[in-house]
């Protein structure tokens, strides 16, 4: 077929009207927010909306891209948020100017030591040891190393906990630590994946959230590195925070900060997903075995995917700590970092990074603004029912509104899923003449 043949079947591009439907929508549901709660009120909705809108493409690539169903989100958010406390946080005197830190060193080394060992004794067949019997050597180090380097790591985090109160942090910039938060949870996100990718999606599901419980569980009771429940504040800003500049100025900066960071990811996730490495990722999710009998990698390619979207998460991770000015492991909810972001996603549409983005910011506003309209509509049925049938008012309106919230989430998301499964902005898929 020559090129004037290709030209004539090509379908003509047609005016994004819904897309312009749609944001004209949000803008206006935005400057609502505006003139109800204020400007300091509203850029605080925008950053934090930024936030998860980098949450959001993290997981779209995931889901929307690879078919990967990570239910783990929170586990990488925390990651990302720990990095942006451990890099920022000024460096603590106390425990540098102590012995501590040598120690504390010296039994890390003893961990990496045993963990070579026992490496090294599960490949004990290749010098004719029988399989069972490596088996067991492997078990049985594994085991006697473990009760050895664990009791000298309690006795060090204890002396820590007592005498510095905790490690502390490095000092760094903030961008530093948003840099590394999302090394680190795309570092654990390669091991995850490693194990559970070729799990079917439902059991990767359950896999990435008992990980993600883990992971929480872990920073929630290491006490000598997070401060545990204590939590760790305050967290630095890349900008000048509001001491400075006061809370409108302030935010509006660092929602700049957020705006330029997602217009980058945004960029560089467009570009891949039109590259053929984005076809070859679309090709195996839609048919795995076509694309495994084209030579494709299928399993490499499912963990480069799985690994950028857990950094995309682990950045907005550390923006978001670095944001809230606090770094609490127990803040860390499965309903609030992982329930909310997939509906972000369902009603954007996976696969679409500007449904993705749109998906972030309406949700997010009608997550904190379900709590005040639900709280003012019960105020209303209360003060009618006190003047018209004399009834006693509930003591307790401000929590129900606030449950609201998940009522209002659970009826987005069923509309949603009944109306528009695709969501808003469903994945365009390109027709070929």
């Amino acid at each position: 077929m020559d090129k004037t043949t290709t030209d004539s079947v090509a379908a003509p591009r047609r005016f994004p009207l819904r897309e312009v439907i749609l944001f004209l929508v949000l803008l206006a549901a935005v400057l609502g927010v505006y003139a109800l709660m204020g400007a300091a009120y509203s850029t605080r909705m925008l950053v934090e909306a930024g936030c998860y809108a980098i949450l959001a493409l993290g997981l779209t690539i995931q889901w929307g891209y690879a078919g990967q169903f990570n239910a783990g989100v929170m586990g990488f958010v925390a990651l990302g948020g720990f990095c942006a406390m451990s890099f920022s946080v000024p460096v603590n005197e106390a425990f540098w100017d102590s012995e501590l830190p040598g120690e504390l060193g010296r039994v890390l080394l003893y961990s990496v030591g045993a963990v070579l060992l026992v490496v090294g004794a599960s490949r004990l067949d290749r010098l004719g040891v029988p399989k069972r019997l490596r088996t067991l050597i492997a078990v049985l180090l594994a085991v006697v190393l473990y009760l050895v380097v664990i009791s000298a790591f309690r006795e060090v985090t204890d002396q820590i906990e007592s005498r510095a109160g905790f490690v502390g942090g490095l000092g760094l910039p903030s961008w530093v630590g948003w840099i590394v938060g999302g090394a680190l949870a795309g570092g654990v996100g390669y091991f995850i994946g490693r194990v559970c990718l070729g799990l079917r999606s439902d059991y990767l599901a359950i896999a990435t959230l008992g990980i993600a419980e883990i992971i929480k569980a872990f920073l929630k009771n290491s006490d000598w590195l997070t401060r545990g429940t204590a939590t760790v504040s305050p967290l630095p800003w890349p900008v000048p925070g509001p001491i400075e500049l006061g809370f409108t100025l302030a935010r509006a900066l660092y929602f700049s900060v957020t705006a330029v960071l997602i217009a980058v990811i945004f960029f560089l996730l467009h570009r891949a997903y039109h590259a053929p490495w984005g076809r070859m990722i679309r090709a195996i999710r839609d048919n795995e075995v076509a694309a495994a009998a084209m030579g494709k990698t299928i399993n490499r390619r499912r963990l480069e995917i799985f690994v950028l979207g857990c950094i995309l998460m682990g950045i907005g991770g550390a923006v978001l700590a670095n944001f809230n000015g606090l770094f609490d492991p127990q803040g860390y909810l499965p309903l609030n970092h992982t329930f909310l972001v997939l509906v972000m996603v369902i009603l954007g549409g996976p696969g679409n990074n500007l449904g993705t983005l749109f998906g972030a910011v309406a949700v997010y506003i009608i997550w904190l603004m379900s709590e005040p309209l639900a709280l003012f509509l019960m105020e209303l049925a209360v003060s009618f029912g006190e003047n018209a049938f004399g009834w006693d008012a509930p003591t307790n309106l401000d929590s129900r509104a606030l449950q609201a919230r998940v009522f209002v989430i659970g009826l987005l998301i069923t509309l949603v899923l009944r109306f528009a499964p695709k969501g808003l902005l469903p994945e365009k898929a390109k027709q070929i003449a």
